[in-house]
């Protein structure tokens, strides 16, 4: 592993922090917690810990010794300083002298020695960190590491590799227990350079941050030679002789499957994030992937992200598409199964006072396919994702020197039901559109884009449709996380391809705003015929095409979804000279009823929005002008001549769409935002 130590990059930290009131020590424990953090084979996503012992000054001007632990919600690769809370030392170490602390109280009393009390709350390593004499420490979950530690032997191959650098502390779960055993452990071995933890990682120490640093890289690097000059294992390869299913179809299919019908009749859905390459692709297409693909967590700190165990998945070929639905959720159904067994077991230990998370699962392995993570949003799916690709790399190693072997599922339980561990958790109530991917044609417009912004805020993923790529990626830059696609909605390929990208970004696809359209004016005795054609291609076609994709992808995840029109004031009204525009919108209104009667035995809804005079890209300053000539109103008071006497917006538009989004009990209704207009009353 590459020594990523920069002097130069060091004392810049040391400036940069001074000018900011912040003494070195801090200044280069932001440093080498960065290095660390960047470095996915050491930690991800929020793994690992570093402390510093040092001086600090409180609000009232007093000095004292202090330990700057990371916070809990804090990354190493991003850390600041004010992610290192500081606690007062002294306290710290004379709670060694206690048996026993609950965790709870550990919690109160971390707290209760901040300096800062509006400070993040510490690590739950904190108190193995200050009962550790050394200045600066690191702890990492190296991957090398832990091929070497998950192993029946690995106590013993670790002496070999590393001598006397290293102590070995005995698995124990983190909290009050495992830092005094640290401790002990350390005061018997005090010449060592590093302690390794069963089953969980790597501590290095030193007086100064580089020793610290450059100890956890030597140590590693170690580990990782033993590991390169031992032969390659590669598992012995399944036969397939048929076509695979392309991930884009695969994809519903798994999201459906794991997706929860909760008990008061709601849909828990999931997020997926599909991963390949030829090192997945090996370990996936194993014959014996049923074995060492479901042996367990490589450390205890991931159970809360992907669960102890992975889901396999059965083998999608292009013959057995019905076939691999149907396996696919049996198998589904047998893991929630054993996830339940596990829970109940185990809980028994705890006087059954547990509380059962969802049974679904967290990493799907798909044989000569990839893996896919899922989670209730994309940050969720991702971490489970890169996660795996860490477990695979790590068992794949482990495989070459011995036989990887987890903690069994009592250790397992407790960490995962662990109330610290549950805490890193966001305990938030979910937003009403999580674990949703929704598609808005027309997403560069004024109306698509508001109704994106406001769909995005309720927890969707955003997926954005647009001809006009320029205008898309102003748009999307406003949405956190959202996948542009350029897509000609005039062509069945450009179609098709957009929504292969969203099942690939997200896994498929619950919400459809098909809302892109185009306005033309002409009287029908007058109009060109290519004109009229023109505007049925954008204005219907275009919404039958979306429809049609979405369709089939929401029946093949057999979670229901909702496919919305933006149907337009002119489907039931129709205004002077506007027909070109009005018949196609007309059509469109039959298409959603059409979809309404066809998706309700899918749990599919089919709505629409009749929308009138919202200035847009549409209805532009010149257009306001004529269709104000039209019906007979000056162009000042086109806007406003409703019922209300007031200007709908687009965002009136965006709530309607929202509505239904949420609506899940309504299907064929049309919802009109003019602000009242008594000839498009549908009743």
């Amino acid at each position: 592993m590459k020594n990523m130590w920069i002097e130069s990059e060091a004392k810049k930290f040391i400036l940069d922090h001074k000018k900011i009131g912040l003494n070195q020590d801090i200044a280069l424990r932001v440093y080498t917690s960065r290095l660390i953090g960047k470095e996915t084979h050491l930690v991800i996503h929020g793994g690992g810990n570093t402390s510093v012992k040092t001086k600090v000054t409180d609000f009232l001007g007093h000095q004292h010794d202090v330990l700057c632990v990371k916070g809990s919600g804090w990354d190493l690769s991003t850390i600041e300083a004010k992610g290192l809370p500081a606690l007062k030392l002294a306290p710290l170490k004379e709670a060694r002298g206690f048996n026993e602390i609950s965790d709870e109280d550990m919690v109160k009393f971390l707290r209760s020695n901040l300096l800062d009390p509006a400070s993040p709350n510490p690590s739950v390593e904190t108190l193995l960190h200050a009962f550790l004499p050394h200045k600066f420490i690191d702890h990492s979950h190296a991957a090398a590491i832990l091929s070497l530690t998950d192993q029946s032997d690995g106590n013993n191959m670790c002496r070999d590799i590393f001598g006397k650098k290293i102590a070995i502390v005995p698995y124990i779960m983190p909290g009050f227990l495992l830092a005094k055993r640290t401790a002990d452990v350390l005061e018997k071995n005090p010449d060592v350079e590093g302690l390794i933890l069963q089953k969980h990682g790597l501590f290095t120490f030193g007086d100064t941050a580089k020793i610290s640093y450059d100890r956890m890289i030597d140590l590693v690097t170690l580990a990782e030679e033993k590991i390169k000059n031992t032969s390659k294992w590669t598992p012995a390869k399944i036969n397939i002789q048929s076509e695979t299913l392309p991930v884009s179809s695969i994809a519903p299919f798994i999201r459906g499957a794991c997706t929860n019908i909760l008990s008061n009749g709601e849909t828990d859905r999931f997020i997926l994030d599909f991963r390949t390459s030829k090192k997945i692709q090996s370990f996936v297409n194993g014959r014996d992937l049923k074995n060492y693909g479901v042996r367990g967590v490589i450390t205890p700190d991931h159970v809360i992200r992907t669960k102890n165990k992975y889901l396999i998945a059965p083998i999608p070929t292009i013959e057995t598409i019905k076939p691999f639905e149907e396996a696919l959720r049996e198998q589904v159904e047998i893991f929630r199964e054993n996830y339940d067994e596990y829970f109940e077991l185990n809980n028994l230990r705890h006087g059954s006072v547990k509380k059962k998370l969802d049974s679904a699962p967290r990493v799907i392995l798909v044989p000569t396919v990839g893996l896919f993570g899922a989670g209730r949003n994309a940050k969720e799916a991702k971490v489970a994702a890169d996660l795996a690709e860490i477990t695979i790399d790590t068992i794949i190693n482990a495989e070459r020197i011995g036989t990887y072997e987890a903690l069994n599922e009592a250790e397992i339980f407790d960490m995962e039901y662990w109330s610290l561990e549950q805490a890193k958790l966001n305990k938030r109530k979910p937003l009403s559109l999580a674990g949703q991917v929704a598609v808005i044609t027309g997403a560069a417009g004024t109306i698509g884009s508001k109704t994106a912004q406001l769909l995005a805020s309720h927890g969707a993923e955003i997926c954005l449709i647009d001809i006009n790529e320029t205008a898309l990626s102003i748009v999307s830059n406003t949405i956190n996380g959202s996948l542009p696609i350029k897509c000609d909605l005039t062509n069945d390929h450009s179609v098709s391809e957009a929504f292969r990208l969203v099942c690939l970004e997200f896994g498929g696809v619950d919400i459809v705003i098909s809302n892109a359209g185009v306005a033309w004016e002409s009287s029908m005795v007058d109009m060109d015929e290519s004109l009229l054609r023109k505007s049925f291609e954008i204005n219907f076609f275009a919404h039958q095409r979306i429809a049609k994709e979405a369709f089939h992808i929401m029946r093949k995840q057999g979670s229901g979804g909702a496919i919305l029109f933006n149907a337009s004031k002119q489907a039931v009204n129709p205004g002077l000279n506007f027909g070109a525009y009005g018949l196609p919108k007309a059509t469109t209104l039959s298409l959603m009823r059409q979809y309404a009667i066809e998706g309700g035995r899918y749990g599919i809804r089919s709505n629409a929005v009749n929308a009138d005079r919202i200035k847009s890209g549409l209805l532009t300053e010149e257009m306001i002008k004529m269709r104000a000539t039209s019906r007979g109103v000056k162009k000042e008071e086109y806007l406003t001549s409703n019922l209300l006497g007031c200007e709908v917006t687009a965002k009136d538009v965006a709530q309607a769409f929202l509505h239904h989004a949420l609506a899940t009990k309504t299907t064929g209704d049309i919802t009109t935002v003019d602000g009242g207009n008594v000839a498009a009353m549908l009743r």
